[in-house]
């Protein structure tokens, strides 16, 4: 049987990558390397499409960047100075080749290839209407409304059709498309999902993080702005900001958690943030122990906070492997168990009879804590205190991200004692909402409102939730018997 790994299934999943280069003359190679740092954000899938000025050509595969574009023949065929690409970890449509993006369509203006990380939250209602209409989709994933939205519109221009697209959508998306007109990155109004531009020599590059344009050797430029819709065409870049002004609402998960550490996110270290959010903890939540141990690898930078703040020695009391994959085989019930320590194992002789500080960056279902607390008991811990670096995780997300139904997560159902209890911990705390806000630089509410989108842990959506409330009754029933079965 090929599951998931015990250490994987208790993460919210990253969302996904989107890489684009324009006016590069090895534009595939370039973007296959910007995939290969975004890895993290989407590991089920990748695909890169490219254009030679006559002809698009595209390659998509189950699977990582390493093993589908490390071969020299297929990025040759990949042929082109532009190029979009795309990691996939699927929070919409199943498991398909179907839906491995960019998705690519011949449109009466030509070819169209959409890359889109994030969630159209009315993506349901819209292709109801498409399907209506005559529409015909050729896979299950939301992002394959925007291209029929384009492909429908009456206005007369391609820039036009696609800004009249995305005003028929709602819910978060960074997009990059690539057609015989040019390069489109655009980001939602509340740009709740992230999207960066960089240059390398003359070639424009956008990306979901800046780690992308790090690793291509490109220079950082800004951030694509909440609500802005840029063109890079051979007349030059131009910049577009077609919708109303809103206060912006970027997901403040992506300091917790998806970004990678070095990356810039809203102007930010990831680094720093973190490390700022394990001092939150100390600050709120002190602890008397002899060491504290991250959890590898994302709780590693707010331990470290932690330690710094608290004076309490940092120590690997967990050593992770690093060449096992998000899959393993279990061969059955009784070696079930030695799973756990395929990818984490207990540093037995430093924390035998110490008081550890266990740091992680979040708890979503509460089955990963409980492995490895009981790790770390039979390793000979006297106590474990452990402390997460987010806010309790209440709320489902509906932005990109796959989370568990509300039932199915563990802050839902149980207080943080319970919660304790539960994972056999000496005791359990979050960082509060107010000391993620003082961690990433802001103050909780402002004018009333927050400034990132947080409702993971608040409740708080920043958008409508049309395809949650438009559910039929007998739809409403189905979810209600998946969640409590």
């Amino acid at each position: 049987m090929l599951t998931t790994h015990p250490f994987e299934d208790d993460k919210l999943r990253e969302e996904c990558g989107v890489f684009g280069i324009w006016d590069a003359e090895t534009a595939s190679a370039v973007a296959a390397l910007g995939l290969h740092a975004l890895q993290h954000r989407g590991q089920e899938a990748a695909g890169i499409t490219s254009y030679d000025g006559r002809t698009f050509h595209s390659h998509r595969a189950m699977g990582h960047v390493a093993g589908n574009f490390d071969k020299d023949d297929i990025i040759r065929r990949l042929a082109g100075t532009a190029a979009v690409g795309h990691v996939r970890y699927s929070t919409t449509g199943e498991t398909a080749l179907r839906n491995v993006q960019p998705l690519f369509a011949e449109l009466a203006s030509g070819g169209f290839a959409v890359a889109h990380n994030g969630n159209i939250s009315n993506a349901t209602k819209l292709r109801r209407e498409l399907n209506r209409r005559g529409s015909i989709f050729q896979s299950t994933s939301d992002t394959e409304v925007i291209i029929h939205l384009v492909a429908t519109s009456t206005y007369r221009t391609l820039l036009d059709r696609f800004i009249d697209a995305l005003k028929h959508v709602e819910g978060a998306y960074s997009l990059i498309c690539l057609t015989a007109e040019g390069m489109i990155a655009c980001r939602d109004p509340l740009g709740i999902r992230p999207l960066v531009m960089g240059k390398l020599g003359d070639s424009y590059i956008f990306a979901s993080e800046t780690v992308a344009l790090d690793v291509v050797g490109a220079t950082y430029i800004r951030s694509v702005e909440p609500g802005e819709l840029i063109i890079v065409s051979e007349r030059g870049l131009r910049s577009h900001r077609p919708f109303a002004s809103v206060r912006p609402r970027p997901c403040i998960f992506e300091h917790v958690y998806f970004s990678r550490p070095d990356s810039i996110v809203d102007g930010s270290s990831v680094y720093s943030v973190r490390k700022r959010i394990g001092a939150e903890l100390a600050i709120e939540n002190p602890v008397d122990a002899d060491f504290v141990v991250p959890v590898p690898d994302s709780g590693v930078p707010a331990a470290i906070g932690y330690a710094q703040q608290s004076g309490i020695p940092f120590e690997l009391g967990i050593i992770r492997s690093h060449y096992v994959g998000r899959t393993f085989i279990q061969p059955g019930d009784s070696v079930r168990h030695l799973g756990v320590k395929l990818k984490h194992n207990a540093n037995s002789a430093l924390i035998r009879d110490k008081k550890l500080v266990l740091i992680d960056d979040s708890i979503v279902r509460g089955t990963t804590s409980l492995k490895i607390v009981q790790m770390l008991r039979d390793s000979g811990a006297r106590e474990i205190h452990m402390r997460i670096a987010s806010p309790p995780t209440r709320h489902s997300c509906f932005y990109g991200v796959d989370t568990p139904e509300r039932a199915k997560l563990l802050a839902a159902q149980m207080n943080v004692a319970e919660m304790a209890d539960y994972i056999n911990a000496d005791s359990l705390a979050f960082v509060s909402i107010d000391g993620l806000y003082r961690a990433v630089g802001e103050d909780m509410r402002d004018e009333g409102e927050p400034q990132y989108c947080d409702a993971c842990f608040t409740g708080s959506y920043p958008t409508r939730l049309t395809d949650q409330e438009d559910l039929e009754p007998a739809d409403q029933l189905a979810l209600l018997a998946e969640r409590y079965a």
